[in-house]
Parts: structure tokens; C-alpha cells; sequence
């Protein structure tokens, strides 16, 4: 008899909960025993749920990613950002372009071309924010290294979706006979970010009226709910990053909103089985056997940006005058990578075709393991900076 997709729904919900036993017992973060028990039964190890069952959760990856912008976005409060000044935008500029510059300086220096060089480095920037904010969520972990930390993975991907433009810009001149249009180039991306800034703007004041009219706990989690799939329904159709968009959105919304605190309260109660779901979608989409066809190139771009993310967040700290903490454990904070990083990469087949397939398998096998030790890096570093009791 074959399984329909709510039995496998509820065998991935079940996995995740028993996989967050065995990981409280390791002292391990929960996000990871999600990632390992969807690698284990997923179609690339035992095929328990096989590749049609995960491509029908297809759904699921974009619906969490979206809740996880509105949750980080919920933290740049007015009075917050007053408090903290430059220091995230800093810190999130140096530890972007630091992973940039680590990749592409050591990938050229070994005798790699410069157009491929420049394409993967920009994808090097990229941060997923869903780990991170999973591991905080879960040790409730406080002080100055998390707080700078969610606004920094937030402002990380416009800084990420920049340096890609601008890379591509460079890359296609380099590679190019015929005559490339730099500006063009670059604005792309400046249109993408600024479009779903104001578009999430915008619905982060709509959504202030209609949880205003609207007073019951259930009626104000339905519109909060309708209003974070409009934003990623709108955004993917117009070309917008969902992402930023979502997070523009609460970014508003906290601002302006009286009651924002008890929404943001009621959709954290809701949203721990997306999230769980999630990634056990990503663990079980992970595939192994890519590993060893990365090489030297992909251990150059595995190491290199982790030097360049640690290296450049201490420096983004000592710019700004940071906490000697934040100087010191935020950039381990910053490893994981995931949906943007791939999102790059599509496009790079596209864009850059003669190195697409390099690009994209490098990325994914990166992907593989920093989703695997990122969570664990970051919960060492919040236990090291004192933040996780």
C-alpha cells in the first residue's frame, strides 16, 4: 500500500521529534538532528521518503523561509537600532565581502580563471538565517552577540544579492566579446532589494490596520498568516527576494504597531512544525554521494569563506566598537549556508553557463556541511560568549 503525503508529513514530524531527544541527550542543537534524520531516510541514504515525496513538500521550504524573515525582521526596532547605531550594517558589510574577498583571492591565486573565481566568491557571502535563528530560539540565548547577530543575518542578504550583481557585472565583461552593459548589470539586483523593501513596507502598514480591525488571537494569526504568503506569492512573481521583503515587512509592522508584540508571540507558538519540517526537507535533500566531486576547489571554498566570514565580522566589530565578544565569537555565528547560496547558484547556470555545473555542485557540497556543522558552531560560540545559560 502506498503512503499518501499527509502519512509522510506525519512520519517527518514524528522523525524530527524523536531526532530532538537524541540530540538534547548529545548536547547537540535541534536544527541538527532535523538535518541528519532527513539526510538518513531521505531518497539520497535509505529512500524511506523517496525524491517524489520531498519535491511534493515543495511548498514547505518557501512558507518557513518567509516566517523566518518575519521573525528577524521583528527585531529591528527603532529603539534597538538607536542603541546599536551602525554596528550591524558594519559588521554585515565586512563579513560578506570578507568571505567575497577570501574566496576569490585564494581561488585566483591558485590558477583558477578569474570570471569562475569572482561568481563563486560572490556566492560565498551568502548567510542562511533559519539555522541561526533556530539555535537562538531554542537556548534562548541573550546578550550582545545575538543581538547583533539577527540584524546582521538580516541585512547579510541584500549585501550578498549586491556582490553577486556586481561579480556577474565583472565576470560577463571579462568573458565577453561583445559589449556587456556594467550598469544594467548591477542594477538588477538594486531593483530587486529596493522593489521588495518598499513592497514589504507597504504590506507591513496594511497589516498594522487588519490586526488593529481585527482583535481575536485566531482572526490576527489568519491575517498574519495570509499576509506573509501574499508577500512570498507577490514577491516570486515580480522578481522581488522574498525574503527581504518579509522582513521589511515586520520591520514596519514592530514599528508602528501597538500590538505587534502578542502577534509575533502567537506566531511563534505556530510555526515550530514548519520550521521543524523544513529542515528535514533540506536534510533529505541533501545529497551525499556530490561530495567527493567538489576537490581542491571546493575545500579551498569551503575553508576560505569560513576564514573570511570570522575575519571579516571581527573586523566589521573593531570598525564599529563593538563588545570584545561580538568582536570575537560572532563570526563563527555566521557558517550556515543554504537557500540563498543555491538561489545564486541557479542563477549562475544561466548567467555564466560555461561555469554553471562547477558553481552549483561546489555550492551544494558546501551547503551539505555547513548546514551539519553550522548550527553546532553557532551554539559553541553563543556558550563560549556566555549568552547560552
Amino acid at each position: 500500500m502506498d503512503l499518501n503525503v499527509y502519512t509522510y508529513l506525519a512520519i517527518a514530524l514524528l522523525l524530527g521529534l524523536l531526532s530532538s531527544k537524541l540530540m538534547k541527550k548529545i548536547h547537540l542543537p535541534n536544527v541538527t538532528g532535523y538535518l541528519i534524520i532527513g539526510l538518513i531516510t531521505g531518497p539520497y541514504c535509505l529512500n524511506l521518503l523517496p525524491l517524489e515525496v520531498i519535491e511534493s513538500f515543495s511548498i514547505i521550504p518557501e512558507i518557513a523561509l518567509g516566517f523566518i524573515a518575519f521573525s528577524i525582521g521583528a527585531e529591528f526596532k527603532l529603539s534597538y537600532l538607536k542603541k546599536v547605531g551602525k554596528t550591524p550594517i558594519i559588521i554585515a558589510i565586512t563579513e560578506a565581502f570578507g568571505a567575497v574577498l577570501f574566496v576569490d583571492t585564494i581561488l585566483i591565486a591558485t590558477g583558477n580563471e578569474v570570471a569562475f573565481s569572482i561568481v563563486l566568491g560572490a556566492i560565498a557571502a551568502a548567510t542562511a538565517p533559519a539555522a541561526t535563528l533556530m539555535v537562538v530560539r531554542q537556548y534562548k540565548a541573550k546578550g550582545p552577540v545575538t543581538d547583533t547577530l539577527l540584524p546582521v543575518v538580516a541585512i547579510d542578504d541584500a549585501v550578498a544579492l549586491m556582490a553577486f550583481g556586481l561579480s556577474v557585472a565583472i565576470a560577463k565583461t571579462i568573458d565577453s566579446k561583445e559589449a556587456v552593459s556594467l550598469t544594467a548589470t548591477i542594477l538588477e539586483p538594486v531593483i530587486e532589494i529596493v522593489g521588495a523593501l518598499i513592497f514589504g513596507a507597504i504590506l507591513g502598514v496594511i497589516i498594522k490596520y487588519l490586526t488593529g480591525w481585527f482583535t481575536g488571537r485566531g482572526n490576527r494569526l489568519s491575517v498574519t498568516f495570509a499576509m506573509v504568503l501574499l508577500c512570498i506569492g507577490i514577491s516570486n512573481m515580480v522578481g522581488f527576494s522574498a525574503l527581504l521583503a518579509c522582513m521589511a515587512m515586520s520591520a514596519v509592522y514592530v514599528n508602528i504597531s501597538n500590538v505587534s508584540n502578542i502577534v509575533f508571540e502567537q506566531t511563534d507558538r505556530v510555526t515550530p512544525p514548519i520550521f521543524m519540517l523544513f529542515f528535514f526537507i533540506s536534510g533529505a535533500e541533501l545529497d551525499i554521494s556530490i561530495l567527493p566531486t567538489v576537490g581542491f576547489i571546493g575545500a579551498l571554498y569551503i575553508i576560505f569563506r569560513m576564514i573570511g566570514k570570522v575575519l571579516g565580522a571581527a573586523l566589521g566589530a573593531k570598525i564599529s566598537k563593538a563588545e570584545y565578544v561580538v568582536k570575537k565569537y560572532l563570526g563563527y555565528t555566521l557558517i550556515a549556508q543554504a537557500g540563498v547560496a543555491i538561489g545564486l547558484a541557479s542563477v549562475a547556470m544561466t548567467v555564466v553557463p560555461e561555469y554553471g555545473n562547477q558553481i552549483k555542485t561546489i555550492t551544494l557540497c558546501g551547503t551539505v556541511i555547513y548546514e551539519l556543522i553550522g548550527p553546532v558552531i553557532t551554539k559553541i560560540a553563543l556558550k563560549k560568549a556566555g549568552e547560552i545559560k
